[in-house]
Protein backbone atom coordinates (compact mmCIF):
# COMPACT_ATOMS: atom_id res chain seq x y z
CA UNK A 1 0.00 0.00 0.00
CA UNK A 2 2.68 2.35 0.94
CA UNK A 3 4.80 1.56 -2.32
CA UNK A 4 1.45 2.88 -4.05
CA UNK A 5 1.21 6.06 -2.13
CA UNK A 6 4.70 6.45 -2.93
CA UNK A 7 4.37 5.55 -6.80
CA UNK A 8 1.56 8.34 -6.72
CA UNK A 9 4.01 10.99 -5.69
CA UNK A 10 5.65 11.61 -8.81
CA UNK A 11 4.41 13.61 -11.78
CA UNK A 12 1.40 15.24 -11.31
CA UNK A 13 -0.86 15.80 -13.85
CA UNK A 14 -4.11 16.00 -11.73
CA UNK A 15 -4.58 17.05 -8.06
CA UNK A 16 -3.80 14.56 -5.36
CA UNK A 17 -7.08 14.38 -3.98
CA UNK A 18 -9.12 13.23 -6.59
CA UNK A 19 -10.16 9.81 -7.19
CA UNK A 20 -8.85 7.00 -9.50
CA UNK A 21 -12.20 7.00 -12.52
CA UNK A 22 -13.43 3.46 -13.32
CA UNK A 23 -10.66 2.46 -15.89
CA UNK A 24 -12.98 1.64 -18.57
CA UNK A 25 -13.54 5.55 -18.35
CA UNK A 26 -9.77 6.71 -18.31
CA UNK A 27 -8.66 4.04 -21.24
CA UNK A 28 -11.58 5.68 -23.24
CA UNK A 29 -9.95 9.09 -23.09
CA UNK A 30 -7.11 7.72 -24.34
CA UNK A 31 -8.31 5.65 -26.67
CA UNK A 32 -10.09 9.26 -28.16
CA UNK A 33 -6.43 10.97 -27.78
CA UNK A 34 -4.82 8.39 -29.68
CA UNK A 35 -7.77 8.45 -32.43
CA UNK A 36 -7.32 12.58 -32.47
CA UNK A 37 -3.46 12.05 -32.85
CA UNK A 38 -4.10 9.88 -35.68
CA UNK A 39 -6.01 12.26 -37.62
CA UNK A 40 -3.39 14.64 -37.18
CA UNK A 41 -0.68 12.85 -38.48
CA UNK A 42 -2.89 12.17 -41.22
CA UNK A 43 -3.30 15.07 -41.80
CA UNK A 44 0.65 16.21 -41.46
CA UNK A 45 1.36 13.37 -43.92
CA UNK A 46 -1.21 14.58 -46.16
CA UNK A 47 0.78 18.12 -46.58
CA UNK A 48 4.05 16.20 -46.73
CA UNK A 49 2.55 14.21 -49.49
CA UNK A 50 1.50 17.19 -51.38
CA UNK A 51 4.58 19.35 -50.91
CA UNK A 52 7.03 16.34 -51.93
CA UNK A 53 4.59 14.77 -54.78
CA UNK A 54 2.20 16.87 -56.48
CA UNK A 55 4.60 19.27 -58.37
CA UNK A 56 2.65 18.25 -61.61
CA UNK A 57 -0.71 18.57 -60.12
CA UNK A 58 0.03 21.62 -58.31
CA UNK A 59 1.74 25.34 -59.55
CA UNK A 60 3.87 26.01 -56.22
CA UNK A 61 1.51 29.34 -55.56
CA UNK A 62 -0.98 26.98 -54.72
CA UNK A 63 0.72 23.93 -53.42
CA UNK A 64 2.82 25.41 -50.46
CA UNK A 65 -0.02 27.26 -48.54
CA UNK A 66 -2.32 24.19 -48.82
CA UNK A 67 0.82 22.12 -47.50
CA UNK A 68 1.14 24.54 -44.85
CA UNK A 69 -2.41 24.33 -43.83
CA UNK A 70 -2.62 20.79 -43.34
CA UNK A 71 0.24 21.12 -41.55
CA UNK A 72 -1.17 24.07 -39.05
CA UNK A 73 -4.10 22.15 -38.60
CA UNK A 74 -2.46 18.93 -37.78
CA UNK A 75 -0.47 20.49 -34.93
CA UNK A 76 -3.83 22.30 -33.83
CA UNK A 77 -5.44 18.79 -34.03
CA UNK A 78 -2.84 17.67 -31.72
CA UNK A 79 -2.68 20.08 -29.60
CA UNK A 80 -6.16 20.48 -28.94
CA UNK A 81 -6.15 16.77 -28.64
CA UNK A 82 -3.80 16.74 -25.23
CA UNK A 83 -5.47 19.65 -23.99
CA UNK A 84 -8.99 17.74 -24.59
CA UNK A 85 -7.79 14.54 -22.58
CA UNK A 86 -6.39 16.28 -19.76
CA UNK A 87 -9.98 18.43 -19.44
CA UNK A 88 -12.04 15.03 -19.70
CA UNK A 89 -9.78 13.56 -17.25
CA UNK A 90 -10.15 15.95 -14.90
CA UNK A 91 -13.47 16.42 -15.15
CA UNK A 92 -13.86 12.45 -15.07
CA UNK A 93 -11.78 12.31 -11.78
CA UNK A 94 -13.70 15.46 -9.95
CA UNK A 95 -17.69 13.80 -11.10
CA UNK A 96 -18.47 17.05 -13.02
CA UNK A 97 -20.08 17.30 -16.38
CA UNK A 98 -17.32 16.59 -19.49
CA UNK A 99 -16.40 19.85 -21.06
CA UNK A 100 -17.82 20.59 -25.04
CA UNK A 101 -15.79 19.53 -27.94
CA UNK A 102 -14.16 22.27 -29.86
CA UNK A 103 -11.70 19.92 -31.77
CA UNK A 104 -14.98 18.75 -33.71
CA UNK A 105 -16.35 22.18 -35.52
CA UNK A 106 -12.94 23.63 -35.68
CA UNK A 107 -12.27 19.78 -37.95
CA UNK A 108 -15.14 20.22 -39.75
CA UNK A 109 -14.94 23.70 -40.92
CA UNK A 110 -11.14 23.19 -41.47
CA UNK A 111 -11.89 20.37 -43.60
CA UNK A 112 -14.84 22.01 -45.80
CA UNK A 113 -12.17 25.07 -46.30
CA UNK A 114 -9.64 22.64 -47.95
CA UNK A 115 -12.18 20.68 -49.63
CA UNK A 116 -13.63 23.99 -51.43
CA UNK A 117 -10.24 25.57 -52.04
CA UNK A 118 -9.11 21.41 -53.57
CA UNK A 119 -12.73 21.83 -55.29
CA UNK A 120 -11.43 25.15 -56.94
CA UNK A 121 -8.04 24.15 -57.55
CA UNK A 122 -8.94 21.44 -59.66
CA UNK A 123 -12.32 22.59 -61.52
CA UNK A 124 -11.84 26.23 -61.78
CA UNK A 125 -8.61 27.20 -61.83
CA UNK A 126 -7.93 24.48 -64.61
Amino acid sequence: MRRHAEARRGLHFFPPDTDDPDPRFTLANERTFLSWSRTALALIAGGIAIEAFATGVFPTEYRRPLAVGLFLLGSAISLGSAVRWYLVERAIREDRPLPKPLLIPFLAIAGAATGAVLTWLFFVDS
